[in-house]
């Protein structure tokens, strides 16, 4: 079954990109992500009790002890859910423009949904550092080829930050690959890496370059100043998969692999990296209070929102991880929505600037009224889906350190701020020639930003949908990796 979640994607990317089916390509790519969402919603009714399940594992390089290994659990299945879930409302609204050489387009999109698959499925060391650097390519493309204006500078930066941080991660991997001692021979496999012994020094080491990596896909600060040139650039589909879907391959890397593999040098780094992901939260807040281009303003609020999570995260208990996953899903979910509409407004006004916008709400009342449900979700009200999250993680951190709790406890009002004052600028006050005639939302479009707000609702209302998932998991990890 995890094999399907990889194969899928990478068959229809194949056609696509060597056939290139005129007129069929985002046909072919929607019925390819709602194959792997179908195959998603089977998953949900397996049992995780009792640890991995649906695995499927063959020989690589036998001689090396590296073997194609995948794997899923709770947490696992919340990021395929995360994953699969976005795929199909990001080719929907990937419809409203035409692009050049569209079956391209099309083609990498699934090439990096079957990379992100295979991020959050791998069970051998090599091989997720193999999906980690292939779900790079097709992203990297994307936003070269379709992107805006200077795109090429901005994607190359963007290219090197991601490449050379998960260098850090292969040196820290290989070290702990050659530790290992199963039959007389190394091995890859993820237990196999989590039993070596480190010294506290090695540790450290170990420790660091994991955190390189996914410190710069999260993004934490200071590793961050790629992303909000990258998110304002690419193109809208772009945006949503490196915002809703790839920076949490960053945040899931810190659960699955950086923690167990040195949960030695914890003490010693950990108050570091807490101390940067809090500060980061405060740093992008007010930075987003200032903006006045309202796609720069969502990308710099998706820096503390990750921040909060990775600080949870760190804090490695249990509400800080349940936390952490549940609100992984659900920023996904209200950042992939935030971008639609920014994208909307591009469209039909021709600007990003929040100078140039006001009175949308009497032409166009149905966008006014999803646009307030997604946001609500971004600002964490509670009964919507961003609440329990981070009600989770803010517990968990303040268990972890009432001070860092409390400075971490302000991207609430901060978000209020930016997020409040961006939907009053945008909906609210005297229209302007060019907004007097915004046109409402299309079936389409409505589809798209129904179900997102749909969803802000239902994960609102029922958290322990998501939390009864992963318990297990968590509390098996937890066990295993005591700090």
């Amino acid at each position: 079954m995890s094999l399907i979640f990889i194969l899928i994607p990478f068959i229809a990317s194949a056609i696509l990109l060597l056939l290139r089916p005129a007129g069929l390509s985002r046909h072919l790519a929607l019925v390819a992500s709602l194959a792997n969402l179908v195959a998603t919603a089977y998953c949900l009714t397996c049992d995780y009790s009792q640890g991995m399940n649906c695995t499927f594992s063959v020989p690589w390089v036998a001689s090396a002890g590296i073997s194609f290994s995948l794997g899923m659990d709770g947490i696992t299945l919340i990021m395929l859910v995360l994953t699969n879930l976005l795929a199909p409302l990001i080719v929907l609204s990937s419809w409203g423009k035409a692009f050049e050489n569209e079956p391209r387009y099309y083609g990498l999109l699934l090439m990096m949904l079957g990379a992100l698959n295979g991020v959050f499925l791998a069970q051998d060391g090599l091989l997720f550092y193999v999906f980690y650097e292939l779900a790079l390519i097709p992203i990297y493309f994307i936003c070269a080829i379709w992107g805006g204006q200077d795109r090429i500078r901005i994607t190359l930066k963007f290219f090197i930050y991601t490449f050379v941080g998960s260098l850090f991660m292969l040196v820290a991997l290989l070290w702990v690959y050659l530790q290992t001692n199963v039959n007389g021979q190394h091995s890859f496999a993820w237990a196999d890496l989590v039993a070596v012994p480190l010294s506290p020094e090695a540790a450290n080491w170990v420790l660091l370059g994991f955190f390189l990596a996914f410190a710069v896909k999260m993004p934490v600060f200071p590793l961050h100043t790629w992303q909000p040139d990258t998110y304002v650039t690419a193109p809208t589909g772009g945006t949503m998969l490196l915002s809703g879907i790839m920076l949490k391959m960053g945040t899931y890397g810190v659960i699955r692999w950086m923690i167990p593999l040195a949960p030695e040098a914890m003490h010693t780094l950990n108050p570091i990296f807490i101390s940067l992901a809090v500060f980061g939260i405060l740093y992008a807040s007010i930075i987003a209070v200032k903006q006045s281009d309202i796609k720069r303003l969502v990308a710099y609020s998706s820096i503390a929102h990750v921040g909060l999570i990775a600080a949870g995260i760190l804090a490695w208990n249990k509400a800080g991880v349940q936390g952490g996953i549940i609100q992984m899903l659900n920023h996904g979910i209200n950042v992939v929505g935030l971008f639609f509409i920014v994208d909307m407004l591009e469209r039909r006004l021709g600007t990003r600037s929040l100078a140039d916008m006001g009175g949308i709400a009497k032409s166009a009342p149905k966008f006014a009224a999803l646009f307030m449900i997604i946001v609500l979700g971004s600002v964490a009200v509670p009964l919507t889906n961003g609440f329990p999250g981070e009600f989770l993680l803010l517990n968990g951190v303040w268990n972890y350190n009432f001070w860092l709790g409390v400075l971490a406890g302000l991207t609430i009002i901060f978000g209020a701020v930016y997020m409040l004052r961006a939907y009053g600028l945008v909906v609210f006050g005297e229209a302007r020639p060019e907004t007097a005639n915004f046109e409402d939302v299309n079936p389409r479009e409505f589809l798209v930003l129904g179900i997102i707000a749909g969803l802000v609702i239902v994960f609102g209302f029922f958290p322990q949908s998501i939390l009864g998932l992963t318990e297990m998991s968590v509390d098996r990890i937890l066990g295993a990796v005591q700090l």
